[in-house]
């Protein structure tokens, strides 16, 4: 007799499972730390700055969640284990990672600043990938199992007006990050361990101020929808990859961007 199958309610339902969102004080992040808790998960939440990082941990907690807040880098291996320390101390596992964090770094291509290169990188790929390593050795020892969720970008994927985005490190940055989705996807397949990543087009962050307040325009005419993304617009992406809805895709980048890639 074949197993039943899942109703939708089913297979969005995070109760129970631990979500760590890093770069999750503000913008993105929030949002996602706040889509993963209205499905049912526990939060970790973590960010460099601690005043950022406790507001929003007050505003997650006023809507019921459970929150555990986190100060440090991503960069930072010693942070990177004291995370996942807590987390293990706190709720046993860990089910679900969504590397947010990122920086960037606008300059013209042949004035960037080989300093600003490094730091970028440091924060994008090398840091996604120590947190992603880190995390998938205890969704190994735990039995298999997971999800990891990259923020990737649309700057990944092709490569861009300098008009819209001269930040060639950030570009770079991405691209790494996607390839290193799709290598790790494959690598943890056996493990039950799926990876995936979510690529924005233009939302208003504190990332993109400086050019929203400059190009919106000619960005939403260059968008078959027509505009910039809203809030709440990428939280669903995000719950998806983290629950069972999406549990025969891994490997993939999925954009959400209004067309600009289309």
């Amino acid at each position: 007799m074949a197993e039943p199958v899942p109703t939708v309610r089913e297979l969005y339902d995070l109760s129970g499972k631990v979500a760590l969102v890093t770069g999750s004080s503000r913008g993105i992040g929030l949002e996602i730390a706040e889509g993963l808790g209205e499905a049912g998960a526990h939060l970790v939440i973590t960010a460099r700055h601690e005043e950022s990082l406790r507001q929003a941990e007050a505003a997650l907690r006023q809507r019921g969640f459970d929150v555990l807040a986190l100060t440090g880098s991503v960069a930072e291996p010693r942070d990177v284990e004291r995370w996942l320390q807590a987390t293990l101390e706190r709720y046993g596992r860990i089910d679900i990672l969504v590397n947010n964090a990122g920086v960037s770094w606008g300059a013209p291509t042949l004035e960037m600043p080989f300093e600003r290169w490094r730091q970028v990188m440091a924060t994008n790929l090398d840091g996604t990938w120590l947190l992603s390593q880190a995390v998938c050795r205890r969704m190994v020892e735990q039995g298999g199992g997971g999800r990891i969720i990259n923020m990737g970008s649309i700057a990944g994927l092709a490569g861009g007006r300098p008009d819209e985005l001269s930040a060639i490190g950030y570009s770079a940055s991405k691209a790494g990050v996607l390839g290193l989705t799709r290598t790790l996807a494959t690598h943890m397949a056996p493990h039950g361990i799926l990876v995936n990543a979510i690529c924005p087009g233009f939302f208003p962050t504190r990332m993109t101020q400086g050019i929203l307040a400059q190009a919106e325009g000619v960005i939403a005419e260059r968008t078959p929808l027509g505009r910039v993304g809203r809030s709440g617009e990428l939280k669903g992406v995000a719950v998806f990859l983290a629950a069972p809805a999406s549990s025969y895709i891994t490997g993939q980048a999925i954009a959400v961007d209004g067309g600009t890639t289309a």
